[in-house]
């Protein structure tokens, strides 16, 4: 059975293994499969050490969007998204499998989380998931914007006492205040910025007002009982096959070692600095409160700058899009329109779509936010179910 150890000592294998170009492919393979296994086990030691039920409330994008924007545009998201875990099942995932928060999930041996707006049937025994394609930060109060997810939240547990207080069986007192409160928003107001404006600094300038809109939403949660924070930062957007593919292709001294666009990956740092500050600064406003901050950049970009590692042969390339090298992007030809082509199921890929990451991808990620390695202060996830 694989145990924490056996986990920690498959990670530190991929670390080894980037210091050799000889490494054998076939010894790559069996080494992701190792650790995708022992992802899917580890909740075979976290399950034991919990108490109570665990409750997770999730606010996002697509990033943790499982089901909220086909649910709320009355579509599904069927093949060949989901193809590689949930098969003919429509997965209502912009992915081709599972995504770091399903991986989350398993790690404590819990259910996907149901979408806000899901109408049939939904389960919130271990909580709700308010994220939704397309969900950016600002503007305030906008539709399916961090503020209207935090009022649907409010909304949410306000009918679950109530429905409770009559004898109906959901959500108590006690599930609210022990929940884990997850955050991972940011990397389309960051993008939208950059379709508008021209100069980085100007880019740069509207971060701060993210910033707020992000401690007014923690501020709102926390003064309705929430006290175990997890919040993630943004990826490197300029990494991102989209973003390359329509790129200014003159502009070559605006790209980094390993191909990225260094000014979206610097508004991307600038915007993780003052969501780490932030997170420092409610810590001491919030005595009794848990902030977990996790550094989602640092673990993608390494995944990208140390591809082979992994198995990755073209870390920027697109698994379901058109064109071919480098990218396989194309805005006319993207994923899901009459015409894409699909990279072999299996293959080790980042990109899925040119904007969301492979469940391959999504695994390795996962299993290093698992680690604690990237997380301030460095909690284990099931900390919280104790």
């Amino acid at each position: 059975m694989c145990n924490i150890l056996s986990y920690k000592r498959t990670v530190q294998v991929y670390m080894k293994m980037k210091t050799s170009s000889r490494t054998n492919s076939t010894f790559v393979l069996l080494a992701c499969f190792s650790m995708l296994l022992c992802i899917s086990q580890l909740a075979n030691v976290v399950v034991c050490e919990c108490s109570r039920n665990m409750v997770i409330f999730n606010f996002g994008d697509s990033n943790s969007d499982t089901g909220g924007y086909c649910a709320a545009h009355g579509i599904r998201f069927g093949y060949p998204d989901g193809r590689s875990f949930f098969h003919d099942h429509p997965s209502d995932r912009l992915c081709d499998g599972r995504l770091i928060l399903d991986f989350l999930c398993e790690s404590l041996n819990m259910s996907y989380l149901n979408a806000y707006l899901e109408s049939v049937r939904p389960n919130f025994k271990n909580g709700e998931n308010f994220a939704i394609g397309g969900a950016t930060i600002l503007p305030k109060n906008a539709l399916f914007t961090l503020s209207t997810q935090v009022l649907q939240f409010i909304r949410f547990k306000a009918r679950s006492l109530q429905l409770q207080s009559i004898g109906l069986k959901d959500l108590a007192e006690d599930d609210f205040k022990n929940a884990i409160y997850m955050i991972d928003i940011g990397q389309n107001d960051i993008a939208n910025e950059f379709s508008y404006l021209s100069k980085v600094s100007q880019v740069l300038e509207k971060i701060p007002s993210f910033i707020s809109e992000i401690q007014a939403a923690v501020w709102g949660i926390y003064n309705r009982g929430g006290k175990n924070f997890w919040i993630h930062n943004t990826g490197p957007l300029g990494c991102l096959p989209q973003k390359l593919a329509t790129r200014n292709a003159s502009n070559l001294k605006d790209l980094d070692d390993y191909g990225c666009i260094k000014s979206m990956n610097e508004a991307a740092e600038t915007f993780n600095n003052q969501l780490r500050a932030l997170c420092e600064q409610l810590r001491l406003q919030m005595k009794d409160a848990t902030i977990v901050y996790v550094d989602i950049y640092a673990i993608k970009y390494d995944l990208i700058a140390h591809s082979s590692a992994y198995g990755i042969q073209n870390p920027l390339m697109v698994c379901c899009g058109f064109g071919g090298p480098p990218y396989n992007y194309n805005s006319n030809i993207t994923c899901r329109q009459s015409g894409y082509s699909l990279c072999e199921e299996g293959s080790a890929y980042i990109s899925w779509d040119g904007v969301h990451y492979t469940e391959y991808a999504n695994a390795i990620v996962a299993s290093k936010i698992l680690s604690t390695n990237y997380s301030t202060p460095p909690l284990e996830l099931h900390h919280f179910c104790t």
